[in-house]
């Protein structure tokens, strides 16, 4: 990290050990220790562990701390414990020393990359997502840091949601709280953790299960997650969709686990395959519904075709029979998550953007939002569909899940808004392109993974019937390991890193927050009394008065219900001079500050918040003192003779 990340660096190593230590003591309790795969479920693990632990704290009345993560990381290490026990200890060989070369190694170069590149993308630790979403997210750290509770019953407070996913909050306001660094530049490195040490590692928790550890898979998977602009970056620039980007972090775990399941037989096995699935379900569920809604349609299709498989190929009327019923089952529980899940049509109400045929051609490229393609990448996508082609028995596990993600992407952009179809598969997700376009590496890595094996394979096959020395093995094997890293500096990794960047960078033209507002933010603790109340439009930005000035505000967010008293002030604060109920409206809700940061809104829309205007372009008068003001239209007033 450069100079100005230093203050970063006691953060993200705080994120980073809660998603390493919690989960590695309970797989240290449960597994033996020679087994591979179990090490790269850890960080899944320990989100399931750390966002439990927050819903749990206020119940038995402990502020959100350390404490609590400390207390459910015993409990479950005991459970573990007590389960490998009861079950049987599994009976594990040593992995070959190839493969643990390979996921050390990988590990390590992909989360440095990942790493190099949100830091490229956020370009300082303090800015922030100029982005909508940001609004709510920032002042619920706030709220959190706050109230002591990073609860799901807490976290959406600001903008009166009674439940509101929890994981990506926990790993923040606990990178803030254990540091003291301020908000931005915890959320900044609790991001650059997720991103740089889940994602990478649940990817080749999935290829490891996949590809029964092999060494090749392992070390391609590793290098594969740094290689696609569609996740983990774009949902840090759209949005910003912190809490999906969690949740798909750790998807490809939650699908490993599925696949577990599937090919566990006996007591021991099955017992433990299903509580690490039921563990990882809460860390994917807790972090973003929509994300375990993905789990469930990607690992009930795989479910579905392998046991279609298996009865077509005994063909008994006991597996046909046993095939149906779980079929039905899984059917009816869609059913019942998708009508559950489903959004109104005021959040759903995005639109396709392309048509169909170029959706399908995004979708196989792993190249959504027609951004440039990586030649290497595109390359070994293309080999790893002629791989399933060739044996689709053996890679059903890796083309099920990628066409089920091809299909709600190819839909949900490329199908008009309003169609059936679309909004039966894709409203849960908001009909939005941008949230099914992340999903595709999260499946598509696996395609691609077979892709390099077949080529790992040939070159194998080419070196042997040569005889080649070991000299030139070496080489080019090192070769080919640089260049399948090269797709972290690709032109797909790198357009969507421009664009997001621009997103982060502070502005005198910023759609959320300009320079100017930051600054006349960050003088609030100068500029106003510690029990100020602030009034401000949440469309402009003044609501993070809150979350970055640490003074309350009346609006923590542009939604959430308001009583006659706030939407009065909203649309006639402008009048005060003239209307004496403007007045008597502020000194019944507590008003002493108005931050006015004029007409611009977030979405650069005159339409946008046009019930809140009577807040914008404010004049001084008798009854508004200017106190703070930077640049043309940054503005601090302070509320006199009411």
């Amino acid at each position: 990290m450069g100079g100005s990340w230093l203050v970063a660096v006691a953060p993200f190593c705080v994120a980073v050990a809660l998603i390493v230590l919690p989960g590695l003591i309970v797989r240290m309790a449960g597994w033996n220790p020679r087994a591979l795969t179990p090490y790269l479920l850890v960080p899944a693990i320990s989100t399931a562990i750390v966002a439990i632990a927050a819903n749990l704290a206020p119940l038995i009345g402990l502020p959100w701390s350390v404490i609590p993560v400390a207390i459910v990381t015993a409990v479950a290490a005991a459970v573990a414990f007590g389960l490998r026990r009861w079950v049987g200890r599994e009976p594990v060989e040593r992995p070959p020393v190839r493969a643990i070369v390979s996921t050390v190694a990988g590990l390590v170069l992909a989360a440095t990359i990942i790493v190099a590149q949100l830091v490229y993308v956020f370009g300082d630790p303090e800015n922030i997502s100029q982005t909508f979403d940001n609004i709510v997210h920032l002042g619920s750290i706030r709220l959190t840091l706050d109230a002591a509770d990073a609860s799901a019953f807490a976290v959406g407070r600001t903008s009166d949601i009674g439940f509101y996913p929890n994981g990506w909050h926990s790993y923040v306001t606990l990178a803030a709280q254990t540091t003291g660094v301020s908000i931005p530049v915890a959320v900044n490195a609790a991001n650059l953790a997720i991103a740089g040490v889940i994602w990478p590692a649940s990817s080749m928790a999935l290829a490891a299960v996949v590809f029964r550890e092999r060494a090749a898979a392992l070390w391609s998977a590793a290098a594969l997650s740094t290689g696609f602009g569609a996740f983990p970056i774009l949902l840090l620039y759209f949005g910003v969709l912190y809490p999906n980007m969690t949740g798909y972090a750790i998807l490809p775990a939650g699908l490993a686990a599925v696949f577990l399941l599937l090919r566990s037989s006996g007591r021991a096995p099955l017992v433990r395959a299903a509580v690490v699935l039921l563990v990882i379900c809460a860390a994917v569920g807790l972090s973003h519904p929509n994300a375990f809604l993905a789990l469930y349609a990607f690992g009930a299709a795989a479910a579905l075709a392998e046991m279609l498989r298996t009865a077509f190929d005994r063909r008994e009327r006991r597996t046909w029979v046993r095939t149906a019923v779980i079929a039905g089952g899984l059917a009816a529980g869609g059913l019942l998550l998708w009508r559950f899940a489903r959004t109104g049509s005021a959040m759903s109400g995005w639109g396709a953007w392309q048509s169909t045929a170029q959706a399908f051609g995004e979708a196989a490229l792993l190249s959504p939002r027609a951004y440039p393609i990586t030649v290497v990448t595109s390359l070994l996508i293309l080999l790893g569909f002629i791989a399933i082609a060739r044996r689709p028995l053996t890679y059903l596990r890796v083309a099920v899940p990628f066409a089920v993600a091809a299909l709600m992407f190819v839909v949900a952009s490329g199908l008009p808004a309003g169609t059936f179809i679309r909004d039966l598969i894709t409203n849960p997700w908001y009909n939005d392109s941008f949230r099914l376009a992340a999903l595709l590496p999260v499946v598509g890595i696996p395609v691609v993974t077979a892709g390099v094996l077949a080529v790992v394979d040939g070159a194998e096959w080419l070196l042997h019937r040569w005889s080649a020395p070991r000299w030139f093995r070496a080489v080019l094997s090192i070769a080919a390991s640089a260049a399948l890293l090269s797709v972290g500096v690709g032109p797909n990794v790198t357009a969507v890193a421009n664009d997001a960047r621009a997103s982060y960078a502070f502005s005198s033209t910023s759609a959320l927050l300009t320079s100017q507002e930051r600054a006349l933010i960050d003088r609030l603790k100068e500029t106003t009394p510690e029990d100020a109340l602030i009034l401000g439009n949440p469309w402009t930005g003044a609501s993070l008065a809150y979350a970055l000035g640490g003074r309350q505000v009346v609006d923590k967010h542009v939604f959430g219900s308001r009583d006659d008293d706030e939407l009065y002030v909203q649309k006639n604060l402008v009048n005060i001079d003239d209307d004496p109920g403007v007045c008597e409206a502020i000194e019944r809700l507590g008003v002493t500050h108005v931050l006015d940061f004029g007409a611009a809104n977030v979405f650069s829309n005159p339409d946008s918040g046009v019930e809140m205007a009577g807040l914008n372009d404010l004049r001084t008068s008798s009854h508004l003192v200017l106190v703070d003001s930077e640049g043309p239209s940054a503005r601090l007033f302070r509320v006199e003779g009411c």
